[in-house]
């Protein structure tokens, strides 16, 4: 079963062709596609847009690259829309939250702190209501680790795992599995190829981070940086079928239910 499960499908760069690229997805034997959330703007947009075709999902949270911009007020906002959004069958959990460490302006010392303080309410909220979360891990591993562990009960995906094998087997350790994508398709990707190699295919699933993080036959020297869509996500599964020397239909299979484990509200035929 192929599953998307980390696609930002209301993200302006669809914006002429968002019906087109949902189809394509459909013939290519995506079954579903999960939409985190950024911030509180595009909340109700995510919903609606999950809303618009068989197997749209979607989840709630505060993205740590929009904590700059968010205050107090939204995260109360937040815990209220989460309690709303146990009603909605096309609801999966909390996200995209977690901690970036990667950019420089998220590395001040003050929003570090306003960083994990948004990130570790969102934690109590997913506590709160039993819902799993959708994580975002960039220069971040080992706190996002110190934060999970503080919250037991609390799993879900590392989206675009890119840490060590130790920090990988920690996070499976949590009850977490860990999102590959395009750039795993990359052959210069040596740790991440490895962790694809090496590590249990049932702590893994398949996404597209679309429109970003495109695999690597998108790409052209010279060329600006292609959108990525979630019709990639079979020959994605396909290139770690490769890479594990196993048939392509066992990772369908297999990362499919292993999307559905951890987020069990994800409903699919």
């Amino acid at each position: 079963m192929l599953i998307d499960t980390h696609c930002h499908l209301d993200a302006v760069e669809f914006s002429h062709d968002r019906d087109a690229v949902i189809e394509r997805a459909g013939r290519e034997g995506v079954c579903a596609i999960v939409i985190p959330a950024v911030d509180r703007g595009n909340c109700d947009t995510v919903q609606a847009l999950a809303w618009r075709f068989a197997g749209g999902y979607y989840a709630l949270g505060i993205h740590p690259i929009a904590v700059p911009d968010a205050n107090d007020d939204d995260l109360q906002w937040l815990e209220q829309r989460l309690e709303a959004a146990l009603e909605d069958d096309r609801f999966v959990g909390v996200g995209e939250i977690g901690l970036d460490f990667f950019l420089p302006a998220l590395c001040e010392p003050a929003m570090r702190e306003k960083q994990e303080r948004f990130f570790e309410a969102q934690l109590k909220m997913a506590q709160r209501f039993a819902l799993p979360v959708i994580v975002h891990v960039r220069r971040a591993q080992d706190d996002v680790l110190k934060y999970v562990r503080r919250h037991p009960g609390v799993c879900g995906i590392a989206h675009a795992f890119n840490g060590s094998f130790q920090q990988a087997q920690q996070f499976i350790d949590q009850g977490f599995v860990l999102g590959f994508g395009g750039a795993m398709t990359f052959e210069r990707a040596l740790q991440i190829r490895r962790l694809a190699t090496r590590l249990p295919l049932d702590a893994m699933v398949l996404e597209t981070d679309s429109p970003d993080i495109p695999p690597a036959w998108l790409g052209q020297p010279g060329k600006p940086t292609p959108r990525n869509e979630p019709a990639q996500v079979p020959r994605i599964g396909r290139e770690l079928a490769a890479l594990r020397s196993v048939p392509y239909e066992e990772v369908v299979v297999r990362t499919g239910a292993n999307a559905r484990r951890v987020l069990p509200r994800l409903r699919t035929s």
